[in-house]
């Protein structure tokens, strides 16, 4: 491949070098929410800021965790993850926010993402369509028990990934509006959680890289919810899925320095 930082020894999008990463990385995909973020390490600072992707670095008991935005999208959050992976990262969680699908997923509460429904473009040209893009199981796992432990409403399951914010919001006004929204009953009658952007590209981007990555998702609002007339509170605070993803890095820390990365036993841990 071209180096295209004629040899700047930084990667070539999020504009790092290894020595300004932890192996351990949280990843919003708006640049804004990184500086909230970081706040929940310990001596956090900025590292740097190149297209979409805001950089900061702290510390968990120790270790050094950073705070990569991605922007929006299969595309940039699947390079920004190439890119860390690159720079030796070896566990991500992905916080961001979606939408709510089936009913008793509200506004305010989390979903946490065992898998992802693959219809975008970004992780066909890792696999094919038959590949799933699942989560990594202890990531997971340390994800609900963190959530578990913080306290709040929250959902376990599959959720759907996209390219279109408004192919969602406004299919009917699209020419393939029709498939559109004849897949989005499918998805909602095999009980899927949510719809958000980033997740698939990312779950198949990290089995390519044999690296553990995970996602939580703030629910703002849920349009079926909306379309029958219920209760449709929306919340944009995202406090809740990142305290979550903080303790479940925390974990995750914690049961490495024990067993070490992806030990099994770790489960015991947890």
């Amino acid at each position: 491949m071209v180096d295209y930082t004629e040899g700047s020894g930084k990667q070539y999008h999020i504009g790092l070098s290894p020595d300004e990463i932890g192996k351990y990385i949280i990843l919003p995909g708006d640049p804004g929410r990184c500086k909230e973020i970081a706040a929940s390490l310990d001596d956090a600072y900025y590292v740097g800021t190149n297209r979409e992707y805001t950089t900061y670095t702290g510390f968990i008991d120790g270790v050094k965790v950073s705070v990569t935005s991605t922007g929006i999208g299969g595309p940039s959050a699947s390079i920004a993850l190439e890119e860390l992976a690159n720079l030796g990262a070896h566990t991500f969680i992905r916080v961001g926010t979606c939408g709510g699908m089936q009913m008793d997923v509200k506004g305010g509460d989390v979903v946490i993402a065992t898998g992802s429904i693959r219809m975008e473009g970004t992780s066909k040209e890792y696999a094919p369509i038959e590949f799933p893009a699942v989560s990594d199981p202890l990531v997971t796992y340390a994800l609900i028990k963190a959530i578990r432990h913080i306290g709040g409403n929250y959902h376990i399951g599959v959720v759907q990934s996209k390219d279109s914010f408004y192919g969602q919001h406004e299919a009917s006004k699209h020419p393939v509006g029709p498939e559109l929204m004849y897949k989005w009953d499918a998805w909602l009658s095999m009980g899927c959680l949510a719809s958000e952007m980033e997740s698939a590209a990312l779950f198949i981007t990290g089995a390519f890289r044999r690296v553990r990555v995970g996602a939580c998702f703030l629910c703002i609002a849920n349009q079926e919810r909306a379309k029958t007339g219920l209760e449709n509170e929306q919340v944009h605070d995202t406090g809740l899925p990142v305290q979550t993803a903080v303790k479940a890095m925390q974990y995750l820390i914690k049961a490495d320095k024990k067993y070490g990365v992806g030990h099994s036993d770790a489960f015991e841990m947890l």
